[in-house]
């Protein structure tokens, strides 16, 4: 790895919480491989040094993976060739790793015949080597899965600067919510462009129907409301660990009130520096643009 790029190992018990930690490492923009044998974690290095768009791995070691005896020797020539190696080994309590997968019905990986303490234990025992070479143990047993990621993004987020990635959605209601909406705003108290001759056959994406829209008193009381709100909302997404957030505008047929609307939002985002991908979900293509992609029509 190059010296700006830096390597983060993580392991620990099953249950403990290494697939959502994964994940929260994914999200902050670390690249990420599952249960790599410890024979292929200085090639994986050096594929990271060779490539510059990678510049924070990470990569699960844990009981299943292969040839887990070589993992010491192989992570101390890792320490010794880059300065930036962090192995980080997630641990909690029997009693709350028997809750956890008790509540998700899946077996423990090495649970004989049902018994899953003593599973634990076994793993426990396998896993002591590593634990013994761990930069941090972190004990997960006081952890939801919302502490955990908010963790994760405070200690390796690198920069508390770093900004939510937002999909902002225009849609009909007569079709249904959009999945996955975070906050869903009706503007169907909007004057309807569909019932404006010049205006029915054209769409939010069109000049003359974001005029119509915007030009309305009730429109610029509603972004006053809206700016106040999503200034409160999105600098507290980090701290809550959210990486993504979708906002979803509605109107009656999702090609007018709708698309001004949530264009109007997208624009103003991205010009306050937010990622931004603006989808309009029931116009006839159905296009996710950047905000900006819409300025010349």
């Amino acid at each position: 790895m190059s010296p700006s790029t830096s390597l983060v190992v993580l392991s620990g018990l099953s249950g403990a919480g290494k697939s959502a930690a994964l994940n929260s490492l994914e999200d902050i923009g670390y690249y990420c491989v599952d249960n790599l044998p410890p024979a292929l974690m200085e090639t994986f290095a050096d594929l990271c040094e060779r490539t510059d768009s990678v510049e924070r791995a990470a990569l699960v070691i844990d009981v299943r993976t292969y040839g887990l005896e070589e993992f010491a020797a192989a992570y101390e020539v890792l320490r010794g060739r880059y300065d930036a190696v962090e192995l980080l080994f997630l641990d909690a309590d029997d009693a709350i790793l028997q809750q956890r997968y008790s509540e998700t019905r899946r077996p423990h990986p090495m649970a004989v015949d049902g018994d899953m303490l003593a599973g634990i234990g076994r793993e426990r025992e396998t896993l002591m080597g590593v634990r013994e070479l761990a930069s941090r143990v972190l004990d997960t047993s006081n952890f939801s899965s919302h502490d955990l990621r908010g963790f994760i993004f405070e200690e390796y987020g690198g920069g508390a600067d770093r900004q939510a990635i937002i999909r902002v959605v225009s849609f009909a209601f007569r079709s249904g919510l959009p999945k996955n909406a975070d906050v869903v705003f009706d503007v169907r108290f909007l004057p309807n462009p569909n019932y404006v001759t010049d205006l029915k056959r054209l769409t939010g994406m069109d000049k003359p129907v974001r005029q119509y829209v915007e030009s309305r008193p009730e429109t610029g009381e509603f972004f006053g409301h809206l700016d106040g709100l999503l200034r409160f909302l999105i600098p507290r997404l980090r701290s809550a660990g959210r990486a993504y957030l979708t906002l979803a505008f509605g109107c009656t047929g999702g090609r007018h009130r709708s698309v001004a609307i949530a264009s109007r939002v997208a624009r103003d985002l991205e010009t306050n520096g937010y990622d931004v991908f603006l989808i309009h979900r029931d116009l006839p293509s159905g296009p996710e643009l950047p905000a900006f992609a819409e300025e010349a029509r």
